[in-house]
């Protein structure tokens, strides 16, 4: 994660405020685009929906990498997960304070954004089947 970055510098934070951007939220905890574009998605999945359970994600992604990045939302304490549903937090350590108000502002005032033109480079298609039992159509 890049954090330090929020911790130190004020006025670039101060700036940013002006324009909150779910790929900068994103890019803070990954380097790689496409799973920069996966956890913009998740973030962007929860603003939309208030709440959102596992059974309501779209069907852009599998359902097991919808899972792991809410779950890593969680641990880095900007989700909380309970009653098997995600939702944004309203308590951020003291290590993610600059950050958090960046984040609160996105979460409440942001616009919707495009993620496709914002990760342009991303794999955004899900990946193909390697092995495992075969599905009714390929029998």
């Amino acid at each position: 994660m890049n954090l330090k970055y929020w911790e130190w510098e004020n006025a670039p934070t101060k700036e940013r405020l002006k324009a909150p951007s779910v790929k900068d939220i994103a890019r803070v905890f990954f380097d790689n685009e496409t799973q920069a574009y996966r956890f913009a998605c998740a973030l962007t999945e929860v603003k939309r929906r208030g709440r959102l359970r596992l059974r309501d994600c779209p069907g852009t992604l599998p359902v097991a990498t919808w899972k792991r990045y809410l779950d890593y939302g969680a641990r880095a304490g900007i989700l909380k997960h309970e009653e098997n549903a995600y939702e944004f937090t309203d308590r951020f350590s003291t290590a993610v304070k600059n950050f958090a108000s960046f984040f609160r502002e996105w979460a409440e005032k942001g616009k919707p954004e495009d993620l496709e033109s914002a990760f342009a480079l991303a794999k955004k298609e899900k990946q193909k089947k390697r092995g495992g039992r075969p599905e009714l159509g390929e029998i």
